[in-house]
């Protein structure tokens, strides 16, 4: 018999007691559910948050997150450490006051947290303390402002230590903190700082230091909302349209028409009043439509919308995040869920850069988002950038990372020219270091998938279990009447069509299982202890509502079809499930040293040939024409070559005139959709995006005599 040890007695106990800390909270805002609800005048969310740590990963998924915590995101105060040191503004010191410190945080925590990792634990510890223990008197917190402005040194953002935009940061550690742990200091901290806001608010507005709060100002709403349904302090909600005032106004842009544009319009007025830019910039008026606008602020400007949604219940909100996604991907888009945006958006060329923080905050919004509507769309999405984009920007060890990324890259050097942003950090961004291209990134890439893992599994507002988004996972949570219910995940998926529930409870308990079916797929079948479900599936979801019993075993299929998309100049991607796939190219890695402040990375040069085409009688009939082959896999770390646990086998054609021009797969001429000599035909593999490091996504499309 396995007994438990004092580690497993600690962390039952200490599940037990936050679990117990969210039900009393409960308890003063809804009695509809178990968990957190938000309260009137707030409009109700169908899936709620659990306490950070509720949510285990399994498999490969926890061996991604080891991997993070042996890489870079456990050690970047060693690896990194003129920032993220005891200099640090955010731990008393005269360093780095800005963003980057609470960046780390805001990933590292929840990290420590979900592998209930002790060390790590304890390395996030005296972030949170000083934050906690070194309020001002007023409800100022962070790094306290020079009175002089300091010495400029290399790599250091000591200024602005008033902005409010990192303080945003660190209120959503803090939240996270508290889901964690209960601590009452979080409430009082939180509250205080609350009320200095609504004083200064008005003289010194988001905008006041930096035009970053102003673009983010929805990071700062998500935990003033927060804090309101677990107090119920009605200035909160005059804090909250005050922010919502000063923040950029997401909702009106995402809803304009470039054909019926109102210079007279109030917003147009407010954003040429406070930012006179030049013409690029005012076409923000079309910003998911013409481009402009930073790439970052983009994604985490689009949870603002539906975090407004919560209290003025305008539904136009939700309309204007739909139709703001279908115009990104229009324009911008790539297969991958992302889009081309070099800092700027910058079109849908596939050789575009998608920059990292972008993944990450895109992300968390779309993360929002889902709880908030409970619209299975954003589900999708976020599947799709989680199961492509994410893994391949990070190296396997997660000790370097790209600044961007493409659809298309088939070379990674320091030469490449794709915009002008390249030129900004001398041809760095592509390569894989610590701190080439900008280190923004270095710092806020770690919030990407622990924040995944904490939004697999959600309570719901009918006290029940919702699986929304699907990966090897064990759940604990309360339901029905207060019964335990535990919930064990295997699956193979994304790579796999199966994904099984094994069910355990305290005790017999009735209570509904909301599980999400994908938009991709058709006929998909659940199955519970063997037997067909016979349900409805209501807008994406199947809700089995049904008196449960330890022992119970539900399997959801998810039948993946082979399809085809089309994308920038006609070309072809193909996808599958969620996954998209990209032609296999052998790689070998070419290390460099540059001593001008970008340090160490490495290049990456291809050593199998990458330029070819995809035929177009193939993808009229990709069923009878693309070969599935499931590779042996133990479900291990699947995100690279050699691991990929599938591939797929079809027809290419060979392009001779396709070549790089300055390192860079520079899309071939769609005007010549011919290949005459069959000899240029033959067999190539292609393995999901997220498994590259080189790869071509986009293929142009040619017809081949027969």
């Amino acid at each position: 018999m396995n007994y438990p040890t004092i580690r497993d007695l600690f962390w039952s106990l200490f599940l037990l007691i936050i679990t117990g800390n969210q039900v009393f909270s409960q308890e003063h805002t809804s009695s509809n559910s178990l968990y957190l609800q938000n309260r009137a005048p707030l409009t109700t969310s169908p899936y709620l948050e659990l306490p950070l740590g509720s949510i285990s990963p399994e498999g490969w998924l926890k061996e991604q997150l080891v991997r993070m915590k042996d890489g870079l995101t456990g050690n970047l105060d060693t690896i990194y450490p003129t920032v993220m040191g005891e200099r640090n503004g955010w731990l008393g010191g005269d360093g780095d006051g800005w963003e980057r410190g609470p960046y780390w945080i805001d990933g590292l925590l929840p990290l420590a947290y979900i592998l209930k990792d002790e060390q790590l634990i304890a390395k996030v510890q005296p972030w949170v303390e000083w934050t906690l223990q070194n309020q001002a008197e007023n409800g100022y917190i962070g790094p306290v402002p020079f009175t002089e402005d300091p010495a400029y040194e290399a790599g250091l953002q000591r200024g602005m230590r008033k902005d409010w935009w990192p303080k945003m940061v660190m209120l959503k550690v803090l939240k996270q903190y508290h889901d964690a742990t209960g601590d009452q200091r979080v409430i009082d901290v939180l509250t205080k700082y609350f009320k200095h806001q609504l004083k200064e608010l008005p003289n010194t507005p988001l905008d006041n230091w930096t035009f970053w709060a102003n673009r983010r100002g929805g990071d700062n709403l998500q935990v003033v909302y927060w804090l309101y349904n677990t107090t119920g302090d009605e200035f909160l909600l005059e804090l909250g349209d005050l922010i919502a005032e000063q923040t950029f106004p997401w909702t009106n842009v995402f809803l304009n028409d470039e054909n019926n544009v109102d210079p007279q319009s109030p917003w147009y007025f407010y954003q040429m009043k406070r930012y006179p830019f030049d013409q690029e910039e005012i076409d923000l008026l079309t910003v998911s439509k013409i481009g402009g606008i930073h790439t970052v602020n983009l994604a985490q400007g689009l949870k603002m919308p539906a975090v407004r949604y919560l209290h003025d219940r305008d539904k136009q909100h939700l309309v204007a995040t739909k139709e703001a996604l279908a115009d990104i991907r229009k324009y911008h888009g790539q297969p991958q869920g992302m889009y081309g945006g070099d800092e700027p958006l910058h079109g849908n060329d596939p050789v575009q850069g998608v920059e990292f923080c972008s993944i990450a905050e895109g992300m968390f919004s779309l993360e929002t988002i889902l709880k908030i509507s409970g619209d299975m769309s954003y589900a999708d999405h976020l599947e799709k950038i989680t199961y492509n984009a994410l893994p391949t920007q990070a190296s396997d060890d997660f000790m370097t990372r790209q600044y961007f990324q493409a659809a298309n890259q088939v070379k990674l050097t320091d030469e490449m020219e794709v915009s002008f942003e390249t030129n900004h950090h001398n041809g760095t961004d592509f390569v894989f270091g610590t701190l080439s291209g900008y280190p923004c990134c270095t710092a806020n890439m770690h919030q990407s998938w622990p924040k995944y893992v904490q939004n697999l599994w959600y309570a719901t507002a009918d006290g029940g279990v919702a699986a929304l988004l699907y990966a090897p996972s064990e759940v604990e949570l309360k339901v029905g009447n207060g019964a335990v219910l535990k919930v064990k995940e295997e699956t193979g998926y994304p790579f796999r069509e199966t994904v099984n529930f094994s069910i355990s409870l305290s005790e017999p308990a009735a209570f509904p299982f909301h599980v999400r079916i994908p938009s991709w797929t058709n006929e998909a079948q659940i199955t519970i202890n063997g037997n067909p479900w016979e349900g409805t599936i209501s807008d994406q979801v199947a809700i089995i509502d049904r008196a449960w019993k330890s022992g119970d075993q539900v399997t959801l299929q998810l039948p993946m079809e082979i399809k085809s998309s089309r994308w920038y100049q006609f070309s072809a991607a193909i996808e599958r499930g969620p996954l998209v796939y990209s032609l296999k190219v052998q790689d070998k890695k070419v290390p460099k040293n540059r001593h001008d402040g970008y340090g160490e990375f490495y290049e990456v040069h291809p050593v199998s040939d990458w330029n070819y085409g995809l035929l177009q009688h193939e993808l009229d009939n990709l069923q009878d024409h693309v070969e599935v082959v499931e590779t042996d896999w133990d479900g291990s770390y699947p995100w690279n070559l050699e691991n990929a646990p599938i591939q797929l086998k079809m027809a290419g054609a060979k392009v001779p005139d396709w070549r790089l021009q300055n390192d860079v797969p520079v899309m071939p001429g769609f005007w010549s959709k011919t290949i005459e000599d069959k000899s240029l035909v033959e067999e190539i593999i292609l393995v999901p995006y997220g498994c590259t490091t080189l790869r071509i996504t986009e293929f142009p499309v040619y017809n081949v005599p027969h």
